[in-house]
């Protein structure tokens, strides 16, 4: 199988080289060079301390948060909280929810076609159910009209 993954070995699909043999084992190349290593930060990344954790849960009161450096964090947070609870209270105009009730249709949408015209598909497994199925009726049938025959 032909890895497409991997052109800056030579093997992707669009060079016309897809049979070279790649320039270095698998046993070589790792699986990890291909992953994004998970829970390492940037260099400048900042980490809330447990404090304003405690404070976001409701285990601290604010006052206790709110000395040194963590008290940019608390504003930071209280701003946010802020904003949401500005953007929870915010409502549609009623115009614009007139206008979108009176754009949905009062009905269920109707067919366009008549179920005879519309396009019919037959599965070959629903093929050849039909087929034995009417193989075992007309089996039937004679085994019937013979019976009363003789």
């Amino acid at each position: 199988m032909v890895d497409d993954l991997r052109s800056q070995d030579g093997l992707g699909g669009l060079d016309g080289n897809r049979h070279r043999q790649p320039r270095r084992s698998d046993k070589e190349r790792p699986l990890a060079d291909r992953e994004v290593p998970l829970g390492q930060q940037e260099q400048d990344a900042r980490v809330l301390s447990p404090a304003v954790h405690a404070w976001l849960d409701g285990e601290l009161p604010e006052a206790s948060v709110r000395k040194g450096d963590t008290a940019r964090d608390v504003e930071f947070w209280k701003q946010i909280n802020g904003e949401v609870e500005r953007r929870r209270r915010t409502h549609t105009p009623v115009y614009l929810e007139a206008q979108i009730m009176d754009a949905l249709p009062q009905t269920a949408p109707a067919v366009i076609t008549k179920w005879w015209r519309r396009e019919y598909v037959v599965t070959p497994s629903a093929a050849i159910g039909t087929a034995a199925a009417l193989v075992v009726t007309a089996a039937a049938i004679t085994a019937i009209v013979m019976a009363f025959a003789r």
